[in-house]
């Protein structure tokens, strides 16, 4: 039994625009909230249109580009990148002065933007070609029995554990280090940094994505950098932030890449959802033991050991994946 390929992708394009649209909602509807629980229950909501348009994503890009995994990757990144960096560069600068200084109106300029691209996804949605199929049976819960799953999720886990928990910990490592005035410089190094990779990926992804050597040298990078932040000072230490987001950006578009190479296409939709489910898991428990590590040790640098041994995890599992064999 068997369905056209429009109702298979009008199902990973129907997730995307409609947690689109949720996200930018909700997030809109934050500037509305009369009290702080109300404003945690839109923010919530926000997360949770964003945790339905992420897994979609790579059954789009294997849909829309089969021949150029690597490349729709880099670009849909790229914009996940640019739009998580525009809104906090230019909300104080330009948006609030339009706004009269309202940060209620600009939770909503925000996020109304967002259902505008929704709606214009709707409008240009490439049409199926009319001969194609898919199986119609298709499973929706996750084979947690398999190991590509698993390994898939963990170095995706170790890649934004690291940002979450470079971003939470770099400022009270630097206060505690007697570094307070670096704080601005080396978060925005941090964040920045992110975007010289995804540029750089949108010309090489296509020759890149699946491939083990690009993943073992940045995941070095990673190592440098966490190094140059806990021994350097000055200087060093927001050259050490800039690298990190450059290489954390250049592993993570990589591994977005993965699934639909690696992936089988009838189970591309719940693979990607459960590697996103381990890897967001990782960004919320390595954060915890960075920061028990401190407590425990009573020595700053110990809370990016445990960031440091996830970055090492990652060179470790990474030949596990096979590239050699998939590179596209």
């Amino acid at each position: 039994m068997a369905r056209r390929v429009g109702a298979g992708q009008l199902g990973a394009a129907a997730a995307a625009i409609i947690g689109l649209i949720v996200a930018g909602i909700a997030g809109a509807l934050r500037g509305s909230a009369p009290n702080a629980a109300v404003l945690f229950a839109f923010t919530i909501a926000t997360g949770l249109g964003v945790a339905v348009m992420q897994p979609a994503m790579p059954s789009l890009v294997r849909q829309w580009l089969p021949r150029r995994i690597g490349f729709g990757t880099a670009v849909y990144t790229n914009g996940l990148l640019v739009g998580e960096i525009l809104p906090v560069a230019l909300t104080i600068p330009l948006v609030l002065p339009l706004l009269a200084g309202s940060w209620r109106l600009d939770f909503a300029i925000w996020g109304l933007l967002a259902v505008a691209v929704a709606l214009t996804t709707v409008i240009l949605l490439p049409r199926a070609p009319a001969g194609d199929t898919i199986p119609a049976d298709r499973r929706w819960w996750p084979d947690w029995r398999s190991g590509l799953l698993w390994r898939l999720g963990l170095l995706l886990g170790t890649v934004t554990a690291d940002y979450f928990a470079t971003n939470a910990f770099l400022p009270d490592y630097l206060t505690a280090t007697g570094q307070g005035e670096l704080i601005g410089p080396a978060l925005t190094g941090l964040n920045i940094g992110q975007l010289p990779a995804s540029f750089l990926l949108l010309a090489t992804a296509g020759r890149l994505a699946g491939r083990l050597w690009p993943l073992m040298a940045v995941g070095i990078l990673t190592l440098i950098g966490y190094a140059g932040v806990v021994l350097g000072s000055g200087v060093a230490v927001v050259a050490a932030t800039v690298l990190l987001g450059f290489s954390l950006s250049f592993v993570l578009i990589l591994m977005l890449a993965l699934p639909p190479l690696i992936g089988a296409p009838q189970d591309l939709h719940r693979l990607s959802a459960a590697m996103f489910t381990i890897s967001y898991s990782c960004a919320v428990i390595v954060p915890v033991i960075s920061g028990i590590a401190w407590d425990l040790t009573g020595v700053a640098a110990s809370a990016f050991a445990p960031m440091t041994i996830a970055a090492i995890v990652m060179l470790a599992l990474a030949p596990s994946l096979g590239l050699h064999r998939h590179g596209r």
